[in-house]
């Protein structure tokens, strides 16, 4: 079904909103192609058929617009993480859930994942904030059900997530950037598979 064109005002402008998704949209497909050092407001204004001031009244800078980008795709991932978790009450599903996600947020959105994860400014410290909190809230989230499920403390729970997490979008990463001959599915089986014989050796906090 075709979806409707966004509203428009009477002087044929698009909604705040609606423009502000826009450049988004073209900042991203800018930012990926070039980095960030090399990419330019013209250009973003140039691709998405608007002046460089109409760019500015949505983002005060380059870096605004870059952190913004950043936190979108933050969220997509946390939220991801959050309703794989939600998904099953079977732990092992759970896992297996959760570095599906990774693969798929790599397979799917890799133009997103890059953004985030291979940063050519991740020496900065507001975007290096915005993707640390990536992993440190994908754990968190993680650590909250692996606390609950078994008789481990806050502090080994929340290592044990951070370990889970690091494995997936490690692994995501690399079958990416290597062009594997595994399919997704087999990939997410194979590291799903290695991460629940580790974290499902501990003993159900309910098992007695």
């Amino acid at each position: 079904m075709t979806q409707p064109l966004p509203h428009r005002s009477r002087s044929g402008r698009l909604p705040r909103s609606a423009r502000r998704a826009q450049l988004l949209d073209v900042a991203l497909e800018v930012f990926v192609e070039q980095g960030y050092h090399a990419a330019s407001m013209d250009e973003i204004a140039e691709r998405a058929g608007v002046s460089k001031p109409v760019v500015y009244q949505h983002f005060p800078g380059k870096l605004d617009l870059y952190l913004a980008l950043l936190e979108t795709s933050r969220d997509t991932v946390i939220a991801g993480v959050k309703r794989a978790l939600a998904s099953t009450t079977d732990n092992r599903q759970r896992v297996q859930a959760t570095m599906d996600l990774w693969f798929t947020y790599v397979a799917d959105e890799g133009a997103a994942f890059r953004l985030v994860f291979e940063s050519d400014l991740t020496n900065d410290p507001d975007v290096r904030a915005v993707v640390d909190r990536v992993i440190v809230e994908s754990a968190e989230a993680i650590s909250e059900v692996i606390a609950e499920d078994t008789s481990l403390s806050a502090d080994a729970a929340k290592l044990l997530a951070l370990s889970l997490v690091g494995m997936g979008h490690v692994a995501a990463r690399n079958w990416l950037s290597t062009e594997s001959t595994l399919d997704k599915d087999d990939a997410v089986a194979l590291v799903g598979n290695l991460a629940w014989r580790g974290i499902g050796g501990f003993p159900h906090e309910r098992s007695e």
